[in-house]
Formats: structure tokens, C-alpha cells, sequence
């Protein structure tokens, strides 16, 4: 099994901090969330870290067992 991580209001739009879920291209994985929470997850602004690594892109992301992949959302400074 592979893990997503939900940080700040993202954790708030699916419901819990995290998620188990089966390792697999990232587009298979997504389809299987609901459809509201995917799409906010593909928002251009947030951001990707696979086992700890910022993604730069995520386009060729393809979970295996034991990974980790944190969604981080947008942060506003001041």
C-alpha cells in the first residue's frame, strides 16, 4: 500500500490527514478519490512531495508500495 498526506485545508477537503490507498500511477490513483478532492489536489498551486522530495512535476508519478506522497497547498505570507 502507498500513502497520501493531506496537509492544512487540504486535510480539511478529504476528510482526514491521510490516506491508504494502492500503489499505481498517479492518475489511477486520483480517479479512484472523489471527484471534488482530485480535483483540488491538481489545483496549480499545490504542491507535491513523493517520500519527502518536492515533485517539480507530477505528471509521471507512479506510486509503489511503501511510498509516501504529501499534498501541500498553497501558502500566503506576510
Amino acid at each position: 500500500m502507498a500513502r497520501l498526506v493531506f496537509l492544512g485545508r487540504l486535510e480539511d477537503a478529504a476528510g482526514a490527514p491521510e490516506r491508504v490507498v494502492e500503489p499505481g500511477p498517479l492518475a489511477d490513483v486520483l480517479a479512484r478519490l472523489d471527484p471534488a478532492l482530485a480535483i483540488e489536489l491538481l489545483g496549480e498551486r499545490v504542491r507535491m512531495a513523493l517520500n519527502g522530495r518536492l515533485l517539480s512535476e507530477s505528471g509521471d508519478v507512479v506510486l509503489a508500495e511503501g511510498d509516501e506522497l504529501a499534498f501541500l497547498p498553497p501558502v500566503s505570507g506576510g
